[in-house]
């Protein structure tokens, strides 16, 4: 198709240059009629000679892709002659980067989001499973089993057991302790009454 429009119209690259398009022209497959400022611009900047040398060092795959590169080159330049394209992908690293950062920050925030859920859902698990538990082995609206209750009873009656033997023993050491005393006390009487009196003189 390329060499038909160069056949009937100059390619945009021979027009600018006001030559003759011939059929093997290098400039002609990339640089179509319709898009003059394209070749303006790389001509401007890299200059046409030098973008010929280029093009014919490279293989036939290859210049297409080369020729998008400098025209995006040229185009940048003229529009920032100091940074070119540089300025451009400055800027976009530093969006990337910015965005990586944004992106592990989400990833922290979710993972402590989705670490809260867990807990959560263990607390609630554990608190339903024990529910279950005690209504399985005591049930709201039924009474204890017996065996349970004769237990419990059997379990007072031997405290009740303990308790007032505990007492006993508490009041007969008392008895002991006081009768302890009471020998030495009698015997002390009967010898004052076994005393002489002394008469008067």
């Amino acid at each position: 198709m390329a060499a038909s429009v160069s056949s009937t119209s100059p390619c945009a690259a021979c027009k600018f240059l006001r030559r003759k398009c011939l059929p093997e022209c290098v400039f002609a497959p990339y640089f179509p009629p319709d898009q003059p400022q394209k070749f303006a611009n790389v001509h401007k900047v890299f200059g046409a000679s030098n973008v010929t040398k280029l093009l014919n060092d490279l293989q036939p795959q290859q210049r297409e892709d080369a020729v998008n590169s400098l025209a995006y080159e040229a185009d940048m330049r003229l529009r920032d002659p100091v940074y070119g394209c540089v300025g451009v992908i400055s800027i976009l690293q530093h969006q990337l980067r910015q965005l990586q950062i944004d992106l592990s920050c989400a990833k922290t925030e979710l993972s402590k989001y989705q670490n809260t859920i867990t807990i959560s859902s263990l607390a609630a698990a554990a608190a339903h499973h024990h529910h279950h538990f005690h209504h399985q082995f005591f049930p709201v609206n039924q009474p204890a089993p017996p065996h349970l209750i004769r237990s419990a009873s059997a379990t007072g009656a031997t405290l009740d057991n303990d308790n007032n033997n505990n007492n006993g023993y508490n009041a007969t050491g008392t008895l002991l302790s006081m009768n302890a005393f009471r020998p030495s006390t009698v015997a002390g009487a009967a010898t004052e009454d076994r005393r002489t009196p002394v008469e008067p003189s």
